[in-house]
This record gives structure tokens, C-alpha cells and sequence, in this order.
């Protein structure tokens, strides 16, 4: 299958052709303005099917709207019918073809006009008209807020919000790119005359704010945000493509003592905390039971024995572990229990709590094994 891609080198598309490729679709025929003008000849003569993405957002002069969308649109579509090819053509157009402005004229002309097409030629014509979308790539500064705020606040720099209750209505890219390769299957989610991103999401500028400067906040407090809301997940992604090249990494708080050392990693807002503790040769750790806390331990380096008793009981359960037996020790509550480093050199181990460590409800009473 032969595919022409409009606006290649935009936010869109090359999120879309990353994803064609990915899907072993090999023959892209990827148009932009930077490429020859005569190549759209060839590539209307042989394509099977038409994304065209390609549009004016920030012209100089507000008549390049027209120009560069409705005008680019035309020569497209005359192409295809100098060479006879009705195959499906797909625009992105945007929700702001309903508005009085001259951008949304330019769109809805440019919808009118593929939808005669369609008429005239019998081809089958996909209209998308795109909220706001947002993700990887997509340029900072241009027409975004969500990546000026993703880029701004990962750089340390100012934003403004002139009202922070406006509610905006977003898709994410990867549900824009699995729409669209549906559309390419004949699989568009249709509404009425329009196709549409069946995953829209809707939330206050406000709160778009407030989550990224708490994605932000939370290297400071070792946190990940809650992954089980989609949209702070797909935000979440989009901020870090936005983190400065030089500041992907971040140091964590090594409690160091004569025993090694014990370091949280990771805390989560319902599924506890991760943390990786590192024990010297012959060294003893732990020697305390829990009412409701529970944990998991996991060698990945080194040897050691994990110790169990019942609090009203002399019997002591021993559990061997190492790094080279990848195996995960449940710790049940009403359990005294340690682990000792049975080996000559450091052991580590990945220690998952089911609650974040609270200091004032510590739920950790010492007794021996």
C-alpha cells in the first residue's frame, strides 16, 4: 500500500509515519513544504491513500491562511484527479472550522472543497476536525499551551495563564495515530459527515498547570503521579519529552550508615513506595513485625537469609535468597523479620512497601527474630 503523507515533518505526521513504519507500512510517500513541489505529481499518481496534514497555523499575513490551506488543498486534489486516482483522502481540519475567524474560514473551505470532491469523483473523503492535540514533538511557543507549559516549566521558565477556568477539550497523539491508521483500514470512527478521535479529554488550563508543575515537583519527593487516570498518564509522558537533554537524571537521598545503606526510589499516591536497600557483608537488618504494612523483598545482588517468626511463637522460618535466583519474598503482617547479608560482598535488594512511609504512623515495632 502506497501512502501519501501531507505536513510530513509536523507534530502529526511524523508521530503518524513513526507509527506506519512501526506497522511495516514501507512505501511513504512524505511531503512538506521543504520538498520539491513536483514530487506531489508522482506521489498523487501512484498513492493508495491520502493523509494530508499539511496546513498553515502561523502565517505572517492572515490571507496565507487561505493561500496556504485552501490553495495547497486544491493543487492536491486537482493532482489526483489529473491522474484519475479517487483513492480515500483524509484532512485534518480543527473544531475551529466552526468559528469566524481566519483561520476556521480557511479550514471550512477547505472542507466544502473536499467534500465536493468527494461528490464529483466518487472518492472517499475522511474530514477530521481536531480539538486540541497534544504529546511528543509537538513544537513549543507555536500553537500549543500544553507543550509551551510542558517546555517552559521543565526549562524553568515563566508561563502566563490569562484564565485558568477555561476547560479545553484534548486528544493525545498516540490516540490520533491509532485513529487514523483505523481510518487507513476503513475503520474511522464516524460521527455524522465528520470523523472523529473517539478519546477526548476535558479538563481546566488550571489544572493542565497544576499537574505539570507537580510532574516537576515530583523528583523532589521521589513520586510518580496516578497512572491509573489517563489523561495525567498521557501528560505525564508528554512533559518528560520536554525535560532539558542535559537533566534526565536526578540524584536520590542515600541513607548511609556502617550497616550500607537505604535509599526510596519511587512513592506512588496508591500503590506504595519502592526503595533499595544495600547491606555489608555479615550485616543484619530489619528485627520488626508490622499490624498492616506488607512488603516485598528482592535480592538482585549478592546472598542472604530472610527470617520470619510469629510474634507468639519460638519457631523461626528461614527463606535463602540471592541474586542469582530471581525471587520475590512476600513479608505477611505479624511477622518479626530480618535479612541478613550471608555473603563477602554487598547485598541489594529492592524493597516495595505497600503504603509511602509516614513518620508519624510508622506501623514498625522492633523485636528480635
Amino acid at each position: 500500500m502506497k501512502i501519501l503523507v501531507t505536513g510530513a515533518k509536523g507534530f502529526i505526521g511524523k508521530n503518524l509515519i513513526a507509527e506506519l513504519r512501526n506497522k511495516k507500512y514501507n512505501e511513504i510517500f512524505e511531503f512538506d513544504k521543504e520538498i520539491d513541489f513536483k514530487l506531489l505529481d508522482d506521489y498523487c499518481k501512484e498513492a493508495d491513500f491520502v493523509f494530508h496534514l499539511a496546513g498553515v497555523n502561523r502565517p505572517k499575513e492572515q490571507a496565507e491562511f487561505m493561500e496556504g490551506n485552501f490553495g495547497f488543498t486544491s493543487d492536491l486534489l486537482n493532482t489526483l484527479k489529473k491522474y484519475s486516482n479517487t483513492c480515500p483522502v483524509m484532512i485534518s481540519s480543527s473544531i475551529q472550522a466552526e468559528l469566524n475567524n481566519p483561520y476556521g474560514e480557511s479550514k471550512k473551505a477547505v472542507e466544502d472543497l473536499l467534500f465536493d470532491y468527494g461528490k464529483v469523483t466518487g472518492a472517499k473523503v475522511l474530514i477530521y476536525r481536531f480539538p486540541n492535540v497534544f504529546g511528543k514533538w509537538c513544537r513549543q511557543n507555536y500553537n500549543s499551551a500544553v507543550a509551551t507549559f510542558c517546555h517552559n516549566i521543565a526549562h524553568d521558565l515563566p508561563i502566563h495563564v490569562n484564565d485558568s477556568s477555561v476547560v479545553m477539550n484534548l486528544v493525545y497523539i498516540d490516540d490520533v495515530v491509532n485513529e487514523l491508521i483505523n481510518a487507513l483500514k476503513g475503520k474511522e470512527n464516524k460521527v455524522g459527515e465528520f470523523c472523529e478521535v473517539p478519546v477526548v479529554h476535558k479538563i481546566t488550563l488550571g489544572k493542565i498547570v497544576d499537574l505539570i508543575y507537580s510532574f516537576k515537583k515530583s523528583r523532589e519527593d521521589r513520586s510518580v503521579p496516578d497512572m491509573s487516570d489517563e489523561f495525567t498518564k498521557k501528560l505525564y509522558s508528554t512533559y518528560l519529552s520536554y525535560l532539558p537533554e542535559n537533566k534526565f537524571s536526578y540524584e536520590l537521598k542515600m541513607n548511609v550508615d556502617q550497616r550500607g545503606s537505604f535509599t526510596e526510589f519511587i512513592k506512588t499516591p496508591d500503590r506504595g513506595q519502592v526503595s533499595v536497600n544495600i547491606s555489608k557483608s555479615g550485616i543484619t537488618k530489619g528485627n520488626h513485625w508490622h499490624h498492616t504494612k506488607n512488603e516485598k523483598f528482592l535480592v538482585v545482588s549478592g546472598k542472604g537469609v530472610i527470617r520470619f517468626r510469629k510474634i507468639d511463637s519460638d519457631e523461626v522460618i528461614e527463606y535463602f535468597v540471592s541474586g542469582d535466583k530471581m525471587e520475590v519474598v512476600d513479608i505477611p503482617t505479624g511477622y518479626i523479620h530480618n535479612i541478613e547479608n550471608l555473603g563477602e560482598i554487598d547485598m541489594v535488594t529492592i524493597m516495595w512497601a505497600n503504603e509511602v512511609f509516614d513518620p508519624e504512623k510508622p506501623d514498625t515495632y522492633f523485636l528480635e527474630v
